[in-house]
């Protein structure tokens, strides 16, 4: 079963969205270089997320952790979805996607399977 790992906030100015998350809702900010970084609770409750510069997906999109995403992609594209771009790896041992659902909505997979 999947579970939702973090959301992805796109956004023009990191250092102005930075100061908002932090001001309006109380993230904490840790920067992954110029473009992108990310938000967290203060009281490790809740959710965590990314800011990261506007891209090709310019709306929020939610993440879900699934076991292995060929299959997830598999279920999804059986079922009306589409996968967006190819499967990246993140670091050694994770990986992610970005599929389209069977209502248009772009989301995001992510797994602790190791990079081929």
């Amino acid at each position: 079963m999947a579970k939702v790992e973090h959301f992805e906030i796109p956004v023009d100015d990191i250092a102005r969205a930075q100061s908002f998350y932090r001001e309006v809702l109380g993230f904490e900010y840790s920067p992954w270089g110029d473009e992108m970084g990310m938000i967290e609770q203060p009281e490790g409750e809740g959710i965590n997320g990314d800011l990261h510069l506007r891209g090709a997906t310019p709306h929020p999109t939610v993440v879900f952790t699934v076991d292995r995403i060929e299959d997830t992609v598999a279920l999804a594209v059986a079922r009306g979805g589409e996968q967006l771009g190819e499967i990246q790896p993140l670091g050694d041992d994770s990986r992610w996607v970005y599929i389209r659902d069977s209502e248009g909505n772009i989301i995001g997979l992510y797994d602790e399977v190791a990079a081929d």
